[in-house]
């Protein structure tokens, strides 16, 4: 499993009405992507949840690096961002783990994303340990429709990010960004491998 996202932030006086509109009529085109796990459809409003910026972030899983690949560089959908938006900057981690929660057949309609760095003098593998116990605890709650825990090894960062079927909960790490989730493309879901992923 590999974990993507890019985020567009938008100006303070940006109508997010656009992006609403833009998912609504185009969210559906990657609904039977191959070899894409999920694709959240995720939008950050200013002084929404505190946010303190109008954002436009799609957060995706993918099973392999080939398929996150050819659709930054194949052409297709991401080709509809850089025409509309430039080109982003894309943030990737290697995936460790993916949960699936208590509400997985509801729609999601918030989400959270953690980044949580490695110190240098600390233990990698004691540190990744209690973050998979953390996600397995966090994807037992009753709200939760899935929960990945990812590396990014250029920063030493630890990503988590947990789809809700209701807002986050007040309980969710303060530290924690917030999203809306305006769509969810789930076209393999069930491919990517439950648990630890070594």
């Amino acid at each position: 499993m590999h974990a993507m996202q890019y985020a567009i932030t938008l100006p303070a006086d940006y109508d997010m009405k656009t992006i609403r509109e833009r998912v609504a009529t185009r969210g559906h085109a990657l609904d039977d992507r191959e070899g894409l796990g999920l694709k959240a459809y995720l939008l950050r409003e200013r002084g929404t949840d505190g946010s303190p910026v109008n954002e436009y972030a799609p957060f995706y899983l993918w099973e392999h690096a080939g398929a996150m690949g050819e659709f930054l560089v194949g052409g297709g959908g991401f080709q509809g961002i850089v025409a509309d938006f430039g080109r982003p900057a894309v943030r990737h981690w290697a995936g460790l783990a993916c949960e699936t929660g208590p509400a997985r057949s509801a729609e999601p309609r918030a989400a959270s994303r953690l980044l949580t760095p490695l110190p240098a003098a600390a233990d990698p593998a004691a540190l990744v340990a209690e973050a998979l116990a953390g996600l397995r605890a966090s994807a037992r709650a009753d709200a939760v429709h899935t929960a990945a825990l990812a590396l990014d090894p250029s920063r030493w960062q630890l990503m988590r990010f947990v789809l809700w079927a209701d807002a986050a909960p007040a309980s969710e790490d303060r530290d924690a960004e917030r999203y809306e989730v305006l769509h969810l493309s789930t076209p393999h879901l069930s491919r990517l491998p439950a648990g630890r992923h070594w």
